[in-house]
């Protein structure tokens, strides 16, 4: 049975902070702080609607987070402004390692999934903005079970839709929260290492294995085989 990969799509294949440049030209030099907290406190959402058991879908805890951002920096934006960042954020970028890297997992005969807590008509867009759709065998949203990663339930949906055992299935993503949550499902992870700065949990659940983008992965799972 070939092995599944898992990719999570915001952070991993995406770069959140694709809206930079536009924030820049709203804000100036507080962009980067601003764009930081924004995707900080959309991440906390998605958690605590999670845990509350009342569900939105990621695109309003999107919305929310970014209100937030708006309070947390004393930073007044129209509404003109906050629709032109969120439009932004539905064709947000890859990184430049994704597509070299997808396209040479891909020789290797591994089965490739998106995997996501965005609904699969977003995911799909960004999938298709950033020329990368084609190399995946299909995308799994956590929206179909409404409830958001970690949550146990979306790694078992995730299971079901690929047809894959967890033994045999690896979740690649860059945030940490992501990887414990597979792994304490019983898959394996690979952490992308996207900077040096980057601190896993120190938890007693552990990634399988450490990449630094997508182009190193292959040999790190080669090495895990």
């Amino acid at each position: 049975m070939a092995t599944t990969l898992a990719f999570d799509v915001y952070g991993t294949l995406i770069n959140t902070h694709g809206v930079l440049t536009l924030l820049e030209d709203m804000m100036g030099d507080n962009a980067q702080n601003f764009s930081n907290t924004w995707r900080e406190k959309q991440l906390e959402y998605s958690f605590r609607r999670g845990l509350m058991q009342n569900y939105i879908p990621f695109s309003l805890c999107t919305k929310q987070a970014l209100d937030y951002a708006c309070l947390a920096h004393k930073t007044q934006l129209s509404d003109d402004q906050k629709r032109q960042l969120l439009e932004q954020y539905k064709i947000l970028p890859a990184f430049d390692d994704v597509k070299k890297g997808l396209e040479q997992l891909k020789t290797q005969n591994y089965r490739l999934f998106a995997f996501s807590n965005g609904a699969a008509d977003a995911v799909n867009q960004l999938l298709e903005t950033a020329g990368i759709s084609e190399l995946f065998e299909g995308v799994v949203s956590a929206d179909d079970m409404k409830t958001f990663k970690p949550n146990p339930g979306v790694y078992s949906h995730l299971l079901r839709e690929t047809n894959s055992t967890g033994a045999n299935t690896w979740l690649i993503s860059s945030n940490p929260f992501d990887i414990t949550g597979a792994i304490s499902h019983g898959m394996r992870g690979a952490w992308i290492k996207r900077s040096e700065d980057s601190i896993f949990d120190p938890w007693e659940i552990q990634p399988t294995t450490v990449a630094t983008d997508l182009v190193d992965l292959e040999n790190k799972l080669e090495e895990n085989n």
